[in-house]
C-alpha cells in the first residue's frame, strides 16, 4: 500500500518541479512508511526512498516500515537526512521549525536549494484508499457501540464528566487506541459552547445534551455528534433541534463528488439563516477525517476545491444560543460519485434518555 502512495508522491514532485522531498510531519511519515513512533523522517526522490530514526525505534522501524531503506542515526533525524537531499529539495513548512530548518540547511550538499513544498502529502491523504475506508468505518462502529453502552446507564443525575469518562472507557475497552479527541458532554446552556469541556455538574432532566466523541483505531479516527434529550423539552429546544436536523439532512443530500466544498456548507447555512439564526452557526460545516481528526478538505464558507470520490468528511451543522441551548448533529461520510455514504448508524430523530 505504501508503495502506491509513494509513487503518487513522486508524480507530484515532478509536477512541482522538485527533485527530492524531506518529510518530517509524523502523520505524513506514518502514511508513507507505516512507522508509528515519535521520531522519524524520510526522504523521497524518483530514485530513492530513505527512512531514518534513532536507536529507540530501530526494532520498531524494522517491523513497520515498508518500501524504504532504513537508516539509523541520532535524534535530529531531519538534519541527518539533509545530506540525502538533491537538486530543488522540498520541505514540509508546516512541521519543520525555524530552528530545525537552520540545522537542515547547514547540512545540505553544495548546489541543493531548499524550498517550501506546502501540503503535498496532506493532499494525497485527502482521498482515502479502500483499506483506509475500512479502518475509518471500523473506528466509527466501535465509537457508536461505546455510546450505546454508555447511554444504557442513563444521563440524568450523572455528571457531564462522569459520562465523558464512561464513554472513553467504553471505547478503550472495545479496542480503541484512544479517543480521537477529548470527548464533549455538555448539558443545557453549556451545550451552547461548541467546544465545551465536561463539568463535574449533574445532568438535569428536561434538557438537551450535546455529545461529541470519536475513537482512534489502527491509527484512523472517527468523529460523531449527537444531541440527546433527557426528558420533555421547551419549545425553543425542540425547534432548534429540528432546524439543525433539517440543515444536516439537506447538506448530506448535497454531498457528491465534483461539488464545491463551500457549496455544501452553503446548503446547510441557508437553512439556518432562513430561520434567522445564521449568526448562531459560527463554525464550518465539516472537515476531513483520517489519520487525524481534522484534515483537509474543509466544508466551510472559505473552503477551497471540490469534493472527490474517496474523501471522508464530517457534516456537522450546529446552532448555539448563549445561556439557553446548543444543538449539533454530525455524521461521518465517504464521498462517492453518487452522493454520500454515511458511516454513522445512531439515529438522528430526537432520542430521549433519562
Amino acid at each position: 500500500m505504501s508503495a502506491a502512495r509513494v509513487d503518487r508522491l513522486v508524480e507530484l514532485l515532478a509536477e512541482c518541479d522538485l527533485d527530492s522531498l524531506l518529510v518530517t510531519g509524523l502523520v505524513n511519515v506514518r502514511y508513507l512508511t507505516g512507522f508509528t513512533g515519535t521520531n522519524g523522517a524520510c526522504v523521497v526522490t524518483p530514485q530513492e526512498r530513505l527512512f531514518l530514526t534513532d536507536f529507540r525505534y530501530t526494532e520498531q522501524a524494522e517491523a513497520q516500515v515498508e518500501g524504504f531503506d532504513l537508516l539509523h542515526g541520532g535524534r535530529d533525524v531531519a538534519s541527518e537526512l539533509a545530506i540525502h537531499l538533491s537538486g530543488r529539495a522540498g520541505f514540509e513548512d508546516a512541521t519543520l521549525s525555524v530552528r530545525r530548518f537552520g540545522r537542515v540547511s547547514d547540512k545540505l550538499a553544495e548546489g541543493v536549494e531548499l524550498v517550501p513544498a506546502g501540503d503535498l502529502v496532506e493532499g494525497l491523504r485527502e482521498v482515502k484508499d479502500p483499506c483506509e475506508l475500512v479502518r475509518i468505518v471500523a473506528a466509527q462502529e466501535l465509537a457508536t457501540g461505546a455510546l450505546e453502552r454508555t447511554l444504557e446507564r442513563g444521563l440524568v443525575g450523572r455528571t457531564e464528566r462522569e459520562v465523558a469518562l464512561d464513554l472513553e472507557h467504553e471505547m478503550r475497552t472495545a479496542g480503541a487506541e484512544d479517543p480521537s479527541f477529548p470527548s464533549i458532554v455538555a448539558a443545557g446552556a453549556h451545550g451552547a459552547l461548541p467546544h465545551a469541556v465536561p463539568r463535574p455538574i449533574d445532568i438535569p432532566n428536561g434538557v438537551l445534551v450535546v455529545i461529541d466523541w470519536g475513537a482512534r483505531l489502527d491509527g484512523y479516527c472517527s468523529d460523531c455528534t449527537r444531541t440527546i434529550a433527557t426528558g420533555p423539552l421547551d419549545g425553543t429546544a425542540t425547534d432548534v433541534y429540528e432546524l439543525v436536523r433539517e440543515a444536516q439532512a439537506r447538506a448530506l443530500a448535497a454531498v457528491k463528488a465534483g461539488v464545491e466544498c463551500k457549496a455544501v456548507d452553503a446548503v446547510a447555512r441557508e437553512v439556518i439563516e432562513d430561520a434567522g439564526l445564521g449568526e448562531r452557526f459560527g463554525h464550518g460545516l465539516g472537515h476531513g477525517v483520517g489519520l487525524e481528526v481534522h484534515e483537509s478538505p474543509r466544508l466551510a464558507k472559505t473552503g477551497e476545491g471540490n469534493l472527490t470520490a474517496g474523501m471522508v468528511v464530517s457534516v456537522e451543522p450546529g446552532v448555539y444560543l448563549p445561556g439557553a441551548v446548543g444543538v449539533r448533529i454530525e455524521d461521518l461520510v465517504a464521498v462517492t460519485d453518487g452522493g454520500a455514504d454515511v458511516f454513522t448508524s445512531y439515529p438522528k430523530t430526537l432520542v430521549t434518555i433519562d
